[in-house]
This record gives structure tokens, sequence and C-alpha cells, in this order.
């Protein structure tokens, strides 16, 4: 008898269809950045498993169970070939793929291969496909207090290249942390901004997409590895990604990325926390509306306004006043605390003078950009006046 056969009916983990929306994919950073040394079915069959994970009741013995008419769905298969097919990937899977993982270790790093899968188990006559963890992966799929993320499965399902799903989930890393400390705090507004607009060396990023040897010609390289990956994520997913290249010396060092997060009626990305999510947007909404009465009450807003730096129109922008109130209206504090309120006047009046077209489209990083450019200035002068 199989062991399909003999299972228990209380462990089962079989993912419906009208699940799979729902569904989110859970891993520690540490797998995230690793390289995943598999082509994209077998790394989107793994992501599928992961999703069947309950990490509040680990599955028992590392099992889960998945349905093969879902699978198909998953991976839209509809054709006379898709039993074939399926048994190809799933050999191909424990065959060839493999999770080469980097950590710190005293004075080093440890590097660590591990087989995500080594058994997989199904017949011709029963729909259900018993998928089982080695125990070295597991670790980095149910022990997550920190240094984790959370995406959905369903954006997964939309992208069709390797590449694409190694750049999403980074991506979705880095944004996920981004929601986190914006929300939670505990750092800097530089460091929450840097993983909305995440830098990754050429390097690292031919590391972690296993692209050493190939696409040796760099504009080969952009194509394979950002252009068409990104046109692939922003069109698929949740995600709306631009990147620009940055260069050192004559050759490009470093690719940093600008994530941004279309606006939908259900957010999935959101992160495991001690809170619920409902409970964390409902605090950020309440910390929001705080912020927007506290702006609306300013002297600062007043005084963008008569420098025409600020419309009554812009004023309704609930999260245009709240970002005024966080990031900009502090500065300004310490610039009245050096030079006076007069100080703060003819700040602005100079802004106002020097003002390029494009800042109307972001008003509030404009002026934060040159509120923070101006500041060590005065700083310095009254240093040498000393």
């Amino acid at each position: 008898m199989s062991i399909i056969a003999e299972k228990q009916e209380n462990q089962k983990q079989v993912l419906t269809l009208n699940e799979l929306s729902k569904r989110k994919v859970v891993e520690h950073n540490s797998l995230i950045t690793s390289i995943a040394k598999m082509d994209k079915t077998p790394l989107k069959m793994f992501e599928l498993a992961v999703s069947c994970i309950n990490t509040e009741e680990p599955p028992k013995d590392n099992t889960v169970y998945l349905s093969k008419r879902d699978l198909f769905a998953f991976f839209k298969v509809s054709d006379n070939d898709k039993h074939s097919r399926f048994k190809e990937a799933v050999e191909k899977m424990q065959k060839q793929a493999f999770f080469q993982i980097k950590e710190e270790a005293g004075k080093g790093f440890k590097f660590i291969n591990i087989v995500p899968i080594p058994y997989v188990e199904w017949t011709d006559y029963n729909d259900e496909v018993l998928i089982r963890f080695s125990p070295e992966i597991i670790p980095y799929l149910i022990n997550l207090k920190k240094n984790f993320t959370q995406h959905a499965l369903s954006d997964l399902a939309e992208l069709n290249s390797k590449y694409s799903l190694i750049l999403y989930r980074w991506l979705s890393m880095n944004y996920s942390q981004y929601e986190h400390y914006s929300n939670k705090g505990g750092r800097r507004a530089e460091q929450v901004e840097s993983y909305r607009n995440p830098s990754i060396s050429v390097k690292e990023l031919r590391i972690m997409t296993d692209t050493v040897n190939e696409y040796q010609r760099f504009t080969n390289f952009t194509k394979k590895i950002l252009d068409i990956p990104l046109k692939e994520i922003n069109d698929n997913t949740t995600f709306k990604v631009s990147y620009e290249k940055v260069k050192k010396g004559r050759s490009i060092d470093s690719i940093v990325f600008h994530i941004e997060k279309k606006r939908c009626a259900d957010d999935n990305s959101y992160k495991l926390e001690d809170k619920t999510y409902q409970e964390a947007k409902a605090q950020k909404e309440e910390s929001e509306k705080d912020l927007v009465f506290k702006a609306m009450e300013s002297k600062y807003t007043k005084l963008l306004i008569e420098n025409f730096l600020l419309s009554p129109y812009e004023m309704t922008d609930t999260a245009l006043m709240a970002g005024l109130q966080k990031n900009v209206y502090p500065k300004y504090d310490e610039l009245k605390t050096l030079r006076g309120l007069e100080g703060v006047k003819k700040h602005l009046s100079y802004v106002r003078e020097k003002q390029e077209p494009y800042s109307k489209g972001n008003i509030a990083k404009y002026l934060k950009k040159a509120i923070e450019q101006y500041l060590p200035t005065v700083k310095r002068q009254d240093i040498e006046n000393e």
C-alpha cells in the first residue's frame, strides 16, 4: 500500500482552485537571496508546495499534499501531454534542483547546498501528489520569527521565466521591509527609502541569477535579466518596477531598482507580524490622520502656500500632507532652531525661485531634498562663525 493510501485524513493539506488566489508563500530571506539552481518550472513547483505550509502548525513528517488538477491549473496546462510533462518536471526538480545558501559564520561565510524536495509520490489513478521537504530546508520555511518575507502565490503563477521569479522574490523581500519599517519605525528615513529603492551590485545579481558565466555582453545581460523579467513583473504582479544603472569608472557597477505598489482592493504582500494585517492597516491609517491634522495646523503649510509651493487643491491629498508633516516639517524645525522663522521663510523663498518644473510631480520629495541639502550648509556656517 502506498504512503498516500496510508496517510491520515487530518494530515491533508490539499490546495483547491478557489484558494489559489489567497495562498501566500513565506520564506526566510536567506532562501530568497540564495542561488536557485533550477529552471522556472521546478522553482514554481517549489513555491506552490511552500504555499501549503501552515507556519503555525508545521506539516507532520515535512509532508504536504497537492492536487494534480490544481497543479495543472497553476501552471495553466491543458493539453493532452500534461501528465508526461508533469512527470518530467518532477524528475528534473529532484535530479537537478537545489538551493545554494550563503550565511555568515564566525569570521567568514558558510555555504550550504540543499535539495529542497527529495521525495514525491503520486499514482496514475489518484488526483493527489505527496511532496516531502528535506529536513534541512524546513527551518527556512517555518522558523520565521525575523528576516522573512511573504508574497502572493497568485503573482508567482503569472511569471513564466526563472529570472522573473528570482527578481520578484528579491524585490518583494525589499519592499516588505519598506512596509514593515514604514509602519513600525526603527530605521532612519533614508534607510526606509533604501528598501523601496534597493541597490544590488552587478556581481551579486549575476550570482543570485546564476549567470556568472552567461550573457557576458552587458547588453544581453540587461535584456535577459532586467528588461524582459521586469516587463513581466510589471504586467502581471502587484509591483511596478523601474531601474537605473550606476557606473563606477567606465563600467556599470550596480543596479538601483525603484519599486511602487499598484493600488488594488486586496493587498497580497503583507508580512506575518505579531499583529494582524487588519490591525496594522488600521494603525497606519490612524497615524496618517494624525499627521494630516498636524500638517493642516502647521505654520509651515501656510508658508508653503504663501510661496506658491503648495496649492489648496494639493492640501486635499492626505498622503502628500502626511509626508510633509513626517519628512519635511521636522527639518524646518531644525532650521528654525538655527536661523529662526525668518530663516525658514528665506529658504522657502529661495526654493520657490529655483523650483524646477519636474518638482510639481512630487513636491514633498522636492522640498525634502532641498532642506536636506541646505541644513548641512547652515550648520557648517555656524561652526565657522564660532
